[in-house]
């Protein structure tokens, strides 16, 4: 299966349209440039991984609930935006009932999970299919301890690849994720969201710990830290009603019917794609 991170190339897709000094979103533009880009992962890939699943970000985040700095900078920042924000997630949601509604892909959504939740658990239970990721996101290396499970990045056009994906996951760990307000495992809950400085972690001393148990290295404070990035990083974690969730949206037979995709795509103008609707 072909496992597409929708909220990621959605996302995408909408700064690509926009000028600098735009604020609101042609949604036919938008719309236009992101069933092109399903059209071209599809061609890509349809023939040695399978029908694509389209994994959208809910609306909340278990994770918020767990760590309330989590990724909390990202609304101040659309905040200070110039950008209508409302405007365009009003259209993204009209693309994303679209998606759902005709097209005969499998599409998961749930309030509580992250994308990166429904890929994370697609990807382990796949057994032997040969799965492939769609996305920028390196959290997604981790995944790549199934060796079925490869991971093409938008962004720079490339496989995503490591030699070693147990020890990426543990680095991250290591050092959290600023962009998504988690510190290193040395520094204190709020230091991101605060902008108070992280405590250092040298190479060399990250090179050490990747061969040790974090009982071994870390103190007290340091090990709740260490556990603190480890829920909110390894996907292993999501919370097992989730999974449930995920399995039965995935259970749930595709709406969209591929001989309705013409009338769809005359009655939105999409008139360049219809050469090409065989690709969907």
């Amino acid at each position: 299966m072909i496992l597409i991170d929708l909220s990621q190339i959605m996302v995408a897709s909408t700064m690509m349209s926009m000028g600098k000094e735009q604020s609101e979103v042609d949604i036919d533009m938008v719309r236009h440039m992101i069933l092109n880009s399903l059209r071209m992962y599809r061609s890509k890939y349809h023939d040695e991984y399978g029908e694509l699943v389209l994994c959208c970000d809910g609306r909340h985040s278990w994770r918020r609930e767990h760590f309330p700095q989590y990724k909390a900078a990202r609304k101040s920042n659309r905040d200070a935006d110039n950008r209508n924000w409302t405007q365009i997630f009003g259209c993204l949601d009209t693309i994303k009932s679209e998606l759902k509604e005709f097209f005969p892909y499998k599409y998961l959504e749930i309030d509580e999970a992250e994308a990166d939740d429904i890929i994370g658990v697609l990807a382990r239970q796949s057994g032997s299919e040969k799965v492939m990721i769609i996305s920028g996101d390196k959290d997604f290396i981790q995944l790549q301890t199934y060796k079925n499970v490869k991971q093409y990045s938008p962004i720079t056009k490339k496989l995503v690849t490591t030699t070693n994906p147990y020890n990426y996951l543990k680095e991250h760990i290591l050092r959290g994720d600023s962009s998504d307000g988690i510190p290193n495992f040395l520094s204190s809950d709020n230091c991101i969201v605060d902008k108070i400085r992280q405590k250092p972690l040298s190479k060399k001393k990250v090179e050490s710990w990747l061969g040790e148990s974090p009982v071994d290295f870390c103190n007290e404070e340091q090990l709740r830290n260490y556990h603190r990035n480890m829920k909110l990083i390894d996907l292993q974690y999501t919370p097992l009603n989730i999974v449930d969730q995920i399995n039965q949206q995935f259970d749930v037979i595709p709406q969209g019917k591929r001989s309705g995709l013409l009338n769809y795509f005359v009655e939105r103008k999409l008139n360049n794609l219809i050469q090409d609707i065989g690709e969907f």
